[in-house]
């Protein structure tokens, strides 16, 4: 199994269009030892041929361009991309697929809730109905597995996870199991497995049975500290109250993290989080524990 990263950052990127924090500023005036990332997205394929997008973000076209494999290969319109998989239904997650209109029908895998979002809220799916159409598939959210017909050798298990719709859900204040899924994701003919989670606000039991589980990690990363964005006055909301497990802390990533054999590696890393520096403490503690930080173009193979 390959795994491509597309995007490492969290919504808005890094650094972020309008944002001069530390981490912005140092990145943009080259006097920081980081990388610039784009918003969340990932790639996952058997034969190197055949792809399973999951998230498209708003930076798609971008990423989609800096990976040759996933490229137009035969025909007059062509692509790698043979379906997407929707963790959720949040804007830097699904905003992308406007920009995948000129192509075929849209296999999109989802739950039933993401679905109602991206028909109302935030109406995507209505949308794409006037270019290319969308034909949604439902996923389980009880950790059962499913496959994909286009993805040779992949069995997927997706499993409802605690969270917050959008700001724009019908149901933002009365969450409903399939807003936020985790996914595990495995190789038949190896045994390999991944387990993704770009969003976690807390480690139920069916979460850290998969973190056991599994070959590798790709898991939350936003944010360091709990009160992160507030202690730099950019936002009253502390990182557990929109759905982020800190790295740092009682609780916190590093501790949950602590014994899990898996590689671990942080993704939806937010532009404000220290660990975009290579050479800071953060990073220092971070390896020192055993964990990686994504990065835009990283590749995994499994």
């Amino acid at each position: 199994m390959k795994i491509r990263v597309l995007g490492s950052g969290a919504g808005g990127g890094f650094p972020q269009w309008n944002c001069n924090c530390n981490n912005c500023q140092r990145l943009r005036h080259n006097n920081m030892n980081g990388k610039a990332r784009t918003q969340s997205s990932i790639a996952v394929s058997s034969d190197n041929i055949n792809w399973l997008l999951i998230n498209a973000s708003p930076d798609i076209r971008a990423q989609l361009e800096a990976f040759p494999a996933i490229q137009p290969k035969e025909g007059l319109r062509d692509t790698g991309i043979k379906a997407i998989l929707l963790i959720d239904s949040q804007i830097d997650h699904t905003t992308g697929l406007l920009m995948l209109r000129e192509g075929k029908p849209l296999d999109i895998y989802c739950s039933e809730m993401v679905k109602q979002d991206l028909t109302s809220g935030f109406p995507v799916f209505t949308m794409l109905s006037h270019y290319c159409t969308v034909n949604h598939h439902p996923i389980p959210i009880d950790g059962s597995s499913f496959t994909i017909p286009a993805i040779a050798d992949l069995r997927f298990y997706t499993q409802a996870l605690k969270s917050k719709a959008p700001p724009y859900s019908p149901h933002r204040y009365d969450p409903h199991d399939g807003d936020n899924i985790g996914v595990i994701i495995e190789q038949i003919s190896t045994g390999k497995k991944v387990f993704y989670s770009p969003g976690l606000g807390e480690i139920e039991p069916h979460v850290m049975d998969a973190m056991q589980t599994v070959d590798c990690l790709l898991v939350d990363g936003t944010f360091w500290t709990n009160d992160e964005m507030v202690s730099l006055g950019i936002s009253q909301k502390r990182a557990r109250d929109i759905g982020h497990l800190p790295q740092s802390g009682e609780g916190g990533m590093i501790e949950v993290l602590n014994g899990v054999q898996a590689r671990k590696i942080l993704i939806h890393i937010n532009n404000t989080n220290p660990i975009l520096d290579d050479d800071s403490e953060q990073r220092k503690l971070l390896d020192a524990a055993g964990i990686e930080v994504a990065y835009d173009g990283l590749e995994i193979d499994l």
